[in-house]
């Protein structure tokens, strides 16, 4: 018994010192991703720049082209039909930026070094929340410093599984990486707790399947939400543009080389509207659980309320972007409340707030 503890203990400080060590190589991560930002081709990305100028518009006009045939007795030059490849109705024709590297040899040698760091801190990370789980023998989730951690683990691990899909994904890089470092900074700090069993309410298997999900919709919703910030920005500056403005310097370089805003606009909402129903089970698998635990489904606790206005707001969010009049930006701050609203739901309601789920701990 002594030596299956002191085990234990061992495994639980393995788990400290994995964590620490995936933070370390995230901070290089972050250092290289800096780098492929700052070292990145300026002149590439003043040309795309002036490309963009040209073709803002609602009818931007197709490059000269003609096409020669032969026809009996003698040839006929046609002109080449513009091919409109977005089809939102009212958004611009206007072309995806060159990703951070800025389109140069040199920018992306940053790039891939920033996306290798990454992925070796991922599976350091991950080594950690499963040494974190065989030393208490349960899931890594029982508390906000397990739950943070492996809520970032998931986070970055789907960030890297849009990589290996092909995804143009890779502007995500910089603002994950940042935030996966204060993530991890608060768990370690504020929030760790010694790893513990859990209280009987908890110990069900209806964990595994509740908790995993609302950490796996967290995880990606929070990628929808760094598209739709960033489609916010893009947006104002392409509008600027639209409208003859000059916009500064630094600003240039920065939302030149990130997609479109309607490419971002398309990526966050079909990551949102992809996990809102996923969401919706982590709420029917909770109501199931508490049902199991305390004999009621719902109860009004502060972690259901609020787990049902996230609901809401995401829901909201997929009726305004079809209805007229709230597409693009209206619908993307409704967007960022939503994903406001998880995030007070898991950070405001288990500090501030007490409900049942308090006795988790933090």
């Amino acid at each position: 018994m002594i030596l299956a503890a002191e085990t234990n203990e061992s495994l639980a400080q393995m788990s400290n010192t994995l964590i620490y060590s995936s933070m370390a190589v995230y901070t290089l991560a972050f250092l290289a991703h800096i780098a492929e930002w700052v070292f990145g081709s300026r002149s590439k990305v003043g040309r795309t720049a002036a490309a963009l100028t040209r073709t803002t518009g609602t009818a931007a006009s197709a490059p000269a082209v003609t096409v020669q045939v032969n026809q009996a007795g003698g040839t006929a030059v046609l002109d080449r039909p513009k091919v409109v490849t977005r089809s939102a109705a009212g958004t611009r024709e206007v072309p995806d930026g060159p990703g951070a590297a800025g389109g140069t040899v040199k920018g992306d040698l940053y790039g891939r070094i920033a996306i290798s760091l990454t992925t070796l801190a991922f599976l350091i990370e991950a080594a950690g929340v499963v040494t974190r789980a065989i030393s208490v023998q349960r899931a890594p989730w029982g508390n906000m410093y397990e739950f943070s951690t492996t809520f970032s683990t998931v986070a970055v691990g789907a960030y890297l599984a849009f990589l290996v899909a092909k995804k143009n994904v890779r502007w995500i890089g910089l603002p994950l990486v940042t935030t996966v470092l204060l993530d991890l900074g608060v768990a370690t700090t504020v929030l760790y707790t010694e790893s513990d069993q859990l209280v009987p309410a908890l110990d069900s298997y209806w964990m595994w399947i509740h908790v995993s999900t609302a950490i796996f919709c967290g995880s990606v919703l929070y990628l929808g939400a760094v598209g739709t910030l960033l489609y916010l920005f893009r947006d104002s500056y392409e509008n600027k543009l639209a409208n003859g403005g000059k916009p500064g310097a630094f600003a240039r370089s920065v939302m030149e080389r990130l997609p479109s805003a309607a490419t971002l606009d398309k990526f966050a909402y079909r990551v949102n509207a992809a996990t809102f129903p996923l969401w919706t089970f982590t709420i029917i698998a909770g109501a199931i659980w508490a049902g199991d635990a305390w004999g009621r489904y719902w109860g009004w606790d502060a972690k259901e309320v609020w787990a049902f206005i996230t609901w809401v707001g995401y829901a909201a969010y997929l009726h305004a972007r079809a209805t007229a009049g709230w597409k693009g930006r209206k619908a993307a701050y409704i967007a960022l409340i939503a994903f406001g609203c998880f995030l007070f739901n898991y950070y405001g309601v288990n500090i501030f707030v007490s409900s049942k789920h308090s006795y988790a701990g933090v």
